[in-house]
């Protein structure tokens, strides 16, 4: 699994899968943030299948979609509204990383 911390309770990945939730629980993460659409690409898991994943290990999980061509500042918005609200650490994901990445910076400014 390929994480990368942005600051002490915040981190990014490529796309989780449900069977990563319970490591993802070990690692001490508290809640995940999922910034894909559902069927972005063939294969992806739905945002649901993951969120009944980490609710099944105390996991809480938020899906604020964003296309990355295509963020606004409700999107900021309501990822920095996610990010004060969810236990920390929080792990924010997308088919890189980066656009993840990319909400939390454009939610600090």
């Amino acid at each position: 699994m390929n994480i990368r911390p942005v600051n002490h309770d915040f981190s990014v990945s490529p796309q989780i899968l449900p069977s990563d939730l319970p490591q993802l629980k070990a690692k001490g993460f508290r809640a995940v943030i999922c910034n894909r659409p559902d069927g972005e690409e063939p294969g992806q898991p739905t945002f649901a299948a993951v969120a009944a994943a980490a609710a099944a290990v105390g996991i809480e999980a938020r899906h604020i979609p964003v296309r990355p061509d295509a963020i606004n500042v409700t999107d900021v918005t309501a990822f920095g509204r996610a990010i004060n609200e969810l236990p920390g650490p929080v792990l924010g994901y997308c088919r890189s990383g980066a656009r993840s990445a990319a909400m939390w910076e454009k939610s600090r400014n």
